[in-house]
């Protein structure tokens, strides 16, 4: 089975819904985010704060490549499918799904996470600034956009619908 790369911002529900996929298709499932730091033996704040965000966006990338060549479901990190490369491998690999999901939403789940970097980095405005400036990139370097409204399960049912596997 080709790789089904999740993508969107923040708080969107790749992971939850990624599970529910994968769960739904009999194949594996993995976070990117928690692959790298199982990769790396590092969190991603560790990484950020050590080793600087350019390095946290190249160790993207390499995941990129090798989690698509085992394939199944991806819940892409929220900055992995901004860059060009990553969605030109992603998209040799599988499929890249953005899961559309308005930013109050992604607020509500995402607000005082501090395993996210960028959002303790940022106030609400800044951060639905951020939201605004991706997601006419994640539209561009996605083959699919669904909305992200509704039940992770019947979000789940729309991407296999979409993507039919």
């Amino acid at each position: 089975m080709q790789a089904i790369y999740l993508c969107g911002f923040m708080g969107c529900g790749k992971s939850t819904i990624g599970r529910k996929i994968a769960e739904k298709l009999g194949c594996s499932f993995t976070d990117m985010d928690e692959y790298i730091v199982e990769t790396e033996k590092m969190t991603i704040p560790q990484i950020f704060s050590e080793k600087g965000e350019d390095y946290f966006r190249s160790a993207e990338t390499e995941a990129v490549k090798a989690l698509g060549d085992k394939g199944g479901v991806i819940a892409c990190g929220g900055g992995a499918m901004l860059k060009d490369i990553n969605a030109e491998e992603a998209a040799k690999r599988g499929t890249v799904v953005y899961i559309n999901t308005p930013y109050d939403i992604c607020w509500e789940r995402i607000s005082g996470d501090t395993n996210r970097p960028i959002v303790m980095a940022n106030s609400k405005e800044s951060l639905e600034a951020l939201y605004n400036t991706r997601a006419p990139i994640y539209s561009a370097h996605s083959g699919a956009d669904v909305s992200g409204c509704g039940t992770p399960e019947e979000i789940a049912k729309k991407i296999i619908e979409t993507v039919s596997v």
